[in-house]
């Protein structure tokens, strides 16, 4: 039984970053899967409960912008994939994780994947579940926070985002240890 793990939000000035992982049935096949960025808003939200209602065991963990402060973004997702795992409602026999990097977790052999999540379809809808969570948390709060434009680009550095915590400074879900560099003058 194999289980796909994969996080989204390790680039991001804001939020968590949030991790998921799933087991999906043996024979399980669904090609609309793929990696979750190369797959639109809307094929994602589709795909969701598609997965969750297919899935054998599915779960969904984050990790806060403070304790990204504390511990640094590879560490943090490290946690976030272990949070993931532990909320599992089924053992794993083997984890398939996306990346290069991954520190063992509970004695289960694992095998990391570059592109994986394009690869491998428990390894993509791990991406998707993780995805869509945190584009929604995001957008939610947005609306407590609209200057930073999270509802479109979900806490990434884009200019609007940059400019907003020069002229704003930053919130409280903001990583307060990243290098924030200043929107360029083009």
């Amino acid at each position: 039984m194999e289980a796909g793990v994969d996080e989204v939000g390790r680039g991001c000035l804001a939020g968590p970053v949030v991790a998921a992982a799933v087991i999906l049935p043996k024979e399980y096949q669904q090609e609309q899967l793929n990696d979750s960025k190369k797959l639109t808003r809307k094929q994602r939200e589709d795909l969701e409960p598609m997965i969750k209602q297919k899935a054998l065991a599915w779960a969904i963990a984050e990790v806060s912008a403070e304790e990204i402060d504390q511990i640094n973004i590879h560490h943090a997702s490290m946690l976030a994939m272990h949070r993931a795992l532990e909320k599992l409602n089924l053992q794993p026999e083997l984890l398939l994780i996306d990346g290069k990097h991954f520190s063992p977790f509970r004695f289960i052999p694992h095998v990391c994947i570059v592109r994986g999540d394009g690869k491998f379809q428990a390894i993509a809808a791990a991406s998707i579940l993780a995805k869509t969570y945190r584009d929604r948390l995001m957008e939610d709060l947005s609306a407590e926070y609209p200057a930073y434009d999270w509802a479109n680009n979900a806490g990434y550095p884009t200019v609007k985002h940059r400019q907003a915590i020069l002229e704003q400074g930053l919130s409280p879900w903001h990583r307060k240890t990243f290098k924030i560099s200043p929107p360029s003058k083009s």
